[in-house]
């Protein structure tokens, strides 16, 4: 035997009923607090919720005061520089995505970093720029201010140049983003992450990876194409792009296939020996170093693109415009939305990692303050993005001392280095930018993967990146949402609901369709519901229920009326009908457990009377996985109780949620037929109550009527 198999447990206790538990066992009385007392709560304040609140606020006190400068400070400093070349080369490029000069990125790498370092949870994110934020908020600067054609006519446009227009919209949008994450979390709603799941996330950054790639193709082969956004914008610039193909500038093309080449190699190298390496080999150095040596003479002499003019130092805070605001607050939010739920799943990764906690109401709160204060000063959306993050993490890096450093290896680069960017070609940053999008564009292979293990799910990935890629990175998403909550939708209002058995020599109940030796009593049969009952799957609920038992209760009951009128006519032709005795029957169905004598309605009856079978004498409901029922579901589930009551049949509810019996009382769903007596605890003590009391039951009566009516209706007068 297997060791499992040789542990064994046996337990003698009474048959319990729901009723019966209750008077052996005293229940203890709660009081629930009410809404006034949560309030009372909420406002009531002393020292240890002040201390708590500001620990909470500030989670910088927490990890300041375990921090152990001999183990940590040296990491934490080499992840700081190693992390910061990363971070300025993904700022100089990703800003490209967002449409603006490559030096804002810069930016990005810089002021939200700040913020964050005092307000954030987590100790291990790269704070920055984000390839999809950054792409999100392209979409609204070519839209306000489009390539070749007029910008949008907004009077705080008045004087600006296009770049400046550019500049202006995009730190507008991350303002109001901002606002939109600091007001979600000082309301407490950091929990509307979990309905962007893992699945809809993985669709939506793949088709956001190709978005990515189609806007980087211009800058690798040398082009000139506009920037377009809306629906199809992805299909009208590949259009563009293989209009003007046979344009292509053969120097920009080699030399950013020589740098992808290099640059995959290298992370292919730092993934592979990262156990040994005691820091990844920082290829953007080498990435900077190639354009910079190569790239002097290239503007002149093949016409190659590059960075250009470094905004040296930083510039006055600027007001956000309140026309920018109006006109992009329906991309605002998904921008929002999308680099919180980015940002937080993977704080949690390394957070589980190392064993501390990250509160998602805070990281809004911290993402909110980030943005707004770094808008103040012309940056774009932050986030983090994976590869930095690893390499933060991976490189030594404890706590936000590393991002702190980081963000001053951008400021340096920014204030006194930034001429040394001026001559690299802007297809080294296009290059840069392809290669890291790896990742992301491997999650196609999600999708056989997803198949076979679940469809719905895989209709949400496909669904969402397909929506994404061919109507936008903000309509993508609210399809993504709309698929999910389809699926979620589906998967209640259609459950797959089971007839179950009874395993042998125990009191374990299965689907019977999924095991050999299986029992299932007879006369009793076992229906399993596993979702909520409530107004969109009730009549789903009684069509199963009906196809569990092979006989649909009301129907069986109007038969039985009909024919009870045939048997009353035949009764009259051998006795006169008394004054007591009313038969006169209803087309209704009625109740006919007050007749004077019983029906076999098994039986083969005279006169041509057909009668459904009915061979069960009791129902049990598993409602084990029942969490909830409403209104309309308990009126539902009261009337298909009666209808079985009605022709005989026993029904049983068992496993019942506490709270569910106790919404019944309050909703007065039992009267004289529906009992509370048929509510037990398990589904083994309602199957051993329902195989006592039909113990030796006889099958087929002798009537008392046999002196008054001969043998000849025994048949079916029992």
């Amino acid at each position: 035997l297997k060791p499992e198999m040789e542990k064994q447990y046996a337990v003698a206790r009474p048959v319990y009923s729901e009723d019966s538990f209750a008077e052996d066992h005293e229940k203890v009385h709660r009081v629930r607090k009410t809404m006034l007392d949560h309030l009372k709560e909420c406002v009531t304040c002393d020292s240890t919720r002040a201390k708590k609140a500001v620990l909470s606020l500030l989670p910088i006190i927490g990890w300041m005061r375990i921090y152990r400068v001999k183990e940590w400070l040296l990491g934490d400093v080499v992840s700081g520089i190693s992390t910061g070349l990363v971070a300025i080369m993904q700022g100089l490029a990703f800003s490209m995505l967002a449409s603006l000069p490559p030096s804002y990125g810069l930016y990005t790498a810089f002021f939200p970093m700040l913020t964050y370092f005092f307000l954030g949870s987590s100790r291990h994110i790269s704070i920055g720029s984000f390839p999809v934020l950054s792409l999100m908020i392209g979409a609204v600067v070519t839209r306000l201010v489009p390539d070749g054609g007029p910008s949008a006519n907004f009077p705080g446009f008045e004087g600006l140049n296009m770049t400046q227009q550019r500049v202006l919209v995009a730190s507008s949008v991350t303002f109001l983003t901002g606002i939109f994450q600091l007001a979600m979390g000082l309301l407490q709603v950091g929990f509307i992450v979990i309905y962007l799941s893992d699945t809809l996330v993985s669709g939506f950054t793949t088709a956001a990876a190709v978005h990515i790639l189609v806007s980087q193709l211009k800058f690798v082969l040398g082009l000139v194409v506009p920037g377009i956004s809306g629906p199809l914008s992805i299909i009208y610039t590949l259009e563009k792009i293989f209009v003007q193909i046979t344009s292509t500038n053969i120097c920009d093309l080699v030399m950013s296939i020589i740098i992808m080449v290099i640059v995959f190699i290298v992370k292919e190298m730092n993934d592979m020996y990262k156990a040994k390496l005691p820091v990844p080999i920082p290829i953007e150095v080498t990435v900077i170093a190639c354009g910079t040596s190569y790239g002097l003479n290239f503007k002149d002499r093949y016409g190659v693109d590059i960075v250009g003019k470094m905004v040296s130092g930083y510039e006055a805070p600027i007001a956000p415009d309140m026309d920018v605001f109006k006109d992009s607050a329906v991309e605002a939010f998904p921008i929002a939305i999308v680099g919180f739920a980015v940002a937080f799943s993977v704080a949690k990764v390394y957070s589980i990692k190392h064993d501390y906690a990250i509160d998602g109401n805070q990281e809004l709160i911290a993402f909110g303050v980030s943005n707004i204060f770094g808008a103040s000063f012309r940056s774009f959306a932050a986030s983090t993005a994976l590869s930095r993050t690893a390499v933060q993490e991976s490189s030594g890096g404890r706590t936000q001392i590393a991002g702190l450093i980081s963000a001053m290896m951008a400021m340096i680069v920014t204030v006194a280095l930034g001429f040394l960017l001026e001559p690299l070609p802007t297809s080294v940053l296009g290059a840069l930018v392809i290669v890291n999008l790896k990742g992301m564009l491997m999650q196609f292979r999600e999708i056989p993967y997803l198949w076979r293990r679940d469809k719905p799910e895989c209709v949400v990935w496909v669904g969402t990146c397909l929506g994404a890629i061919l109507l936008g990175l903000d309509i993508g998403l609210a399809v993504g949402l709309g698929l999910e909550l389809l699926t979620v939708i589906f998967r209640a209002q259609f459950p797959r609901c089971s007839v179950l058995a009874n395993i042998p020599g125990t009191d374990l109940y299965r689907d019977r369709k999924d095991y050999l030796n299986i029992v299932e009593p007879t006369g009793v049969k076992i229906f399993r519901i596993p979702s909520p009952i409530f107004f969109a799957n009730i009549e789903f609920f009684k069509d199963k229920l009906v196809e569990a038992v092979g006989f649909n209760p009301l129907r069986v009951l109007r038969k039985r009326n009909k024919a009870f009128r045939k048997i009353e006519k035949l009764l009259n032709l051998f006795s006169k009908p008394t004054d007591d005795s009313d038969m006169n029957m209803k087309d209704l169905p009625a109740d006919l457990k007050d007749l004077p004598f019983r029906v076999d309605w098994n039986a083969e009856l005279a006169g041509n009377i057909g009668v459904p079978r009915v061979d069960i004498h009791s129902l049990i409901l598993d409602f084990s996985a029942v969490s909830f029922l409403d209104i309309s579901a308990l009126k539902g589930l009261k009337m298909v109780l009666k209808d079985f009551i009605r022709i005989d049949v026993d029904v049983y509810i068992v496993s019942c949620d506490v709270y569910i019996i106790e919404k019944l009382h309050s909703c007065m769903f039992f009267d004289d037929d529906v009992q509370t007596s048929i509510f037990f605890p398990t589904l083994h003590d309602a199957m051993l109550h329902v195989l006592g009391k039909h113990k030796g039951k006889i099958k087929g009566m002798v009537s008392c009527f046999e002196m008054l009516f001969g043998k000849s209706l025994l048949k079916f007068i029992v």
